[in-house]
C-alpha cells in the first residue's frame, strides 16, 4: 500500500523543504533510511546524507544507522527525546532484521541470547529468531552478494544498547556475516508506511505520552512487523 496522504513523498524530487509555513506541528519524523545514506545532513566527500531526501535544520537524528544499513531513523528536535532514546540506561529496545551467510544453528541463536563477548564487553542479552525472508521487504540497490555454495537465512534481532556496528560484529561472532541490515523499530515506532528515502511526522500528543510513559528499565519488545508490514511499499 503506498503512503496516504499524511506521508511526504520524496519519490519525486528527493528532497523535501520543511518550511516553518508548511511544517505540521510535531518535533520528530520518522524516516526509511535508504542503503547507503549518512546518518548527517552533511557530506564532505559526496556521499548521500539526509540533506538530500530532508531540509529540517532543527532537527537532528536520535542515535545513529550506519551507511550499509537500511530503515528506521528517528529524526527529532527535542533534546529530552534524543536523551530518552539514547541513554544507556533506558536499554530502548531496537529490532533489526538481518539476513546473515550461512546455516544458523540453535546454538548461534542461543549465544545471540545471552550475550556475546565482543572487543568491548559482553553485550546484553537480546532477542533472537530465525524468521522466513520478508516478503514485503524492498530489493536492496545494489543487491548483496550471493555465493552459490554457501545459503543465507534471516534472523529477527531485538538488542537494547547502540554499540557501533554492533548487529554486525555480533552475528560475525557466532560465525554468521551480516549480508544485508535493516532495522524495522525504534520502541514504538516502525517503518509501517514507509518506503526507502520516505518520512512521516509523528503527533506531539504522541511524543509527549511517550516521553511520560518513560521508565528507567524498558519491557522486552514484541515483534510487530510481520502483521504491519504488508502495508510497507515495495521499491
Amino acid at each position: 500500500m503506498l503512503p496516504s496522504t499524511d506521508f511526504i513523498s520524496t519519490r519525486a524530487t528527493r528532497c523535501a523543504y520543511i518550511s516553518p509555513m508548511s511544517a505540521p506541528a510535531s518535533s520528530l519524523l520518522l524516516f526509511n533510511k535508504p542503503f547507503h545514506v549518512l546518518t548527517q545532513f552533511a557530506s564532505k566527500d559526496g556521499k548521500a546524507c539526509l540533506a538530500d531526501y530532508i531540509q529540517a535544520p532543527a532537527m537532528r537524528p536520535a542515535g545513529r544507522l550506519d551507511y550499509d544499513s537500511e530503515g528506521l531513523l528517528l529524526i527529532t528536535s527535542r533534546a529530552g527525546l534524543i536523551n530518552a532514546l539514547t541513554d544507556p540506561r533506558s536499554q530502548t529496545p531496537k529490532t533489526y532484521l538481518v539476513q546473515v551467510e550461512g546455516t544458523v544453528t540453535t546454538d548461534a541463536l542461543k549465544h545471540l541470547r545471552r550475550g556475546v563477548k565482543l572487543a568491548d564487553g559482553l553485550t546484553l542479552p537480546a532477542e533472537a529468531k530465525l524468521i522466513a525472508e520478508p516478503d514485503w521487504l524492498w530489493p536492496r540497490n545494489p543487491p548483496i552478494r550471493f555465493r552459490r555454495e554457501i545459503p543465507t537465512h534471516w534472523i529477527e534481532l531485538t538488542i537494547r544498547e547502540g554499540r557501533n556496528r554492533q548487529v554486525r560484529r555480533m552475528t560475525a561472532a557466532v560465525g554468521h556475516p551480516t549480508l544485508r541490515l535493516v532495522r524495522w523499530s525504534v520502541d514504538e515506532w516502525t517503518l509501517d508506511g514507509l518506503a526507502p528515502g520516505e518520512f512521516r511526522y509523528v503527533s506531539e500528543d504522541e511524543v509527549d505520552r511517550f516521553l511520560s510513559s518513560k521508565r528507567p528499565a524498558t519491557a522486552p519488545a514484541t515483534s510487530r512487523y510481520r502483521r504491519s508490514a504488508s502495508r510497507v511499499s515495495r521499491r
